[in-house]
């Protein structure tokens, strides 16, 4: 494996750390003290063009590879993004318009990719339920088909992007006898009758971020809505795990990046019995324990990535491996800023409080830490 990054790759990560420290830190903290979704902040991401980075030119893309994508969202994380508008990001580009333009009829991505490419429209995607999370074949939306349409009725639960979405794709049993092969997926645009937002969740973290209830009742949408083969709606969803094990991770990286510079940079400047407190043991350790953690996760990270653009398989144990050391692992640089800081650290100024906020997602979303290793032990 070669995980040496190009000149190109280099400079465009870069660029975006420029990019956001720019046109996206400075408006982090009001949108998160009021859980605000940052609308002009999304224009700018499509505006840059990594809301539709890995999607080809014709359809409003920049053709960029996998690891140039995981690259632009470490970066975000490292200019210090709240994790609420990678999330957004995330689930938006790579669990709805992605799973679109891999298994979507011609016509399905010319319709909605360049919308979604650009910013214009804001795309999720429901699987999870009230009822069913990491057990995805126990999901109980039906979708039941009567003559030239679908009709869905369920909910779906913890939906990212959901009070705000234009496009959703959504999960539902087409034929509940069969497990997970009864799974199929589906496009559903907003306005559409019968589709609703129940309720929006407040949330400890990442909290510019919109989490809703989807509800679908008697929900009709039309035949050609069904997204791939019938039945294959489970694979579908099981291979937005590359990205999530990837882009989707690669923000956690970019805040511990982050809480480095940040601690480092407080660490020198903060005097205690007449000295900067970097000379004291203690501080060295916590810091030095950041930089192992990170140079730890980064190639797990990269890995993916890497076997991803070469078109290999993923494999689903380092795939776990990876959200697990990541999800777990990353709490503890994110609470030692917080304890280096002191009352600073607790306090809402010094932006590690927010962090140490949004990490605790990682264990948690995407397949809980205690699935991760059931899988690990199995596949062992």
């Amino acid at each position: 494996m070669d995980f040496e990054l190009t000149d190109e790759q280099l400079m465009f990560k870069e660029q975006v750390l420029k990019f956001a420290r720019k046109e996206i830190v400075p408006r982090v903290q009001e949108h998160d003290l009021k859980a605000e979704f940052d609308w002009v902040s999304w224009k700018r991401l499509g505006e840059f063009g990594i809301l539709g980075l890995h999607f080809p030119e014709e359809l409003g893309g920049s053709g960029g590879d996998v690891m140039t994508s995981v690259l632009a969202a470490e970066a975000l994380g490292e200019a210090g993004v709240d994790g609420g508008l990678t999330l957004s990001y995330g689930a938006h580009t790579y669990l709805c318009a992605d799973t679109i333009f891999r298994h979507g009829t011609e016509d399905q991505r010319k319709k909605y990719i360049p919308s979604l490419a650009s910013g214009q429209w804001v795309g999720c995607m429901g699987l999870t339920e009230p009822g069913a999370g990491s057990d995805v074949a126990s999901i109980r939306t039906k979708a039941v088909r009567t003559g030239d349409s679908w009709v869905l009725n369920g909910s779906k639960m913890f939906i990212t992007n959901g009070a705000i979405a234009d496009v959703a794709v959504i999960y539902a049993k087409t034929d509940p006898s069969s497990g997970h092969a009864g799974i199929s997926a589906f496009v559903v645009e907003k306005g559409t009758p019968g589709f609703s937002v129940s309720r929006s969740l407040h949330k400890m973290g990442v909290r510019t971020s919109p989490t809703s209830e989807l509800v679908f009742e008697d929900c009709r949408i039309p035949y050609e809505n069904l997204l791939g083969v019938e039945g294959n709606g489970f694979m579908m969803a099981m291979q937005t795990v590359e990205w999530d094990r990837s882009a989707l991770l690669a923000p956690f990286l970019g805040a511990v990046s982050f809480l480095i510079q940040r601690c480092s940079r407080y660490a020198k400047e903060r005097e205690q019995f007449g000295r900067p407190i970097a000379y004291f043991q203690a501080v060295k350790h916590k810091l030095a324990d950041m930089k192992i953690f990170l140079e730890a996760a980064r190639p797990l990270v990269y890995r993916i990535a890497w076997c991803k653009d070469q078109g290999r398989p993923l494999n689903h144990l380092e795939a776990a491996v990876a959200k697990l050391f990541i999800g777990d692992w990353s709490l503890q640089p994110a609470n030692d800023a917080v304890c280096l800081l002191g009352g600073y650290g607790y306090c809402h100024e010094y932006d590690v409080e927010r962090v140490f906020r949004d990490s605790r997602l990682a264990p948690i979303g995407g397949g809980t830490s205690d699935v991760q290793k059931v899988l690990i032990s199995r596949l062992m």
